[in-house]
């Protein structure tokens, strides 16, 4: 059980931000966390800690408490304590840029203008991370920040619900098999079975 894994879902804490379109990230590490039986009933590296295994490995599952902005503070300290190179992280977080229902995994890259990403490679020094991008929609006439902070309606809901539980699916696949099968896997099927659906219309 020498292998580390560390999953990082991003969001803002606090009650009036549950439901948020920007925390999206949060909701899949809640269902990782309960698929897996893992509590995040701790509170280490300034963020919601939990710990379980899969696959003979050990997963260190994380909720920032630093706020979006702020993330990459959790996961240094988080990834230097249990000497984690950035082959070993996952992010999950929300994007502006994918349509609410899609997801995304990418090996590494920029933060593509989202703010908690770009903290977190300010802060390991690196983008040779993975990430796994939610979709949430564009905001319309609304600013960017009105829109990731306000709650999706009854549609978009149903849509990232899906989107949450296809993206906890990839993370384990991710942890077994790796991020080339994950992306291989799951950014080809959610885009075939959107189409599929659209054909039925």
């Amino acid at each position: 059980m020498d292998e580390i894994r560390l999953i990082a879902g991003l969001g803002n804490p606090g009650l009036e931000y549950q439901g948020t379109r920007h925390n999206v990230g949060f909701e899949v590490v809640d269902l990782l966390a309960e698929k897996l039986k893992a509590r995040l009933n701790k509170e280490k590296f300034s963020a919601a800690f939990g710990q379980t295994e899969f696959e003979d490995k050990k997963l260190i599952l994380l909720k920032p408490f630093l706020f979006m902005n702020n993330s990459g503070q959790s996961l240094r300290d988080a990834a230097n304590f249990y000497k984690l190179t950035a082959d070993k992280i996952l992010v999950i977080t929300d994007d502006m840029a994918l349509e609410p229902g899609m997801i995304r995994l990418r090996a590494e890259g920029s933060a593509g203008g989202h703010n908690g990403l770009a903290d977190i490679i300010e802060k390991l020094g690196t983008d040779q991370f993975s990430r796994l991008r939610i979709g949430i929609g564009s905001s319309g006439r609304m600013t960017g920040r009105d829109y990731v902070l306000s709650k999706p309606d009854e549609t978009e809901r149903k849509l990232i619900d899906r989107a949450v539980a296809e993206a906890s699916e990839a993370v384990m696949v991710w942890i077994s098999a790796g991020i080339e099968t994950a992306m291989n896997k799951f950014n080809r099927k959610l885009a075939a079975d959107n189409n599929s659906e659209l054909d039925k219309q």
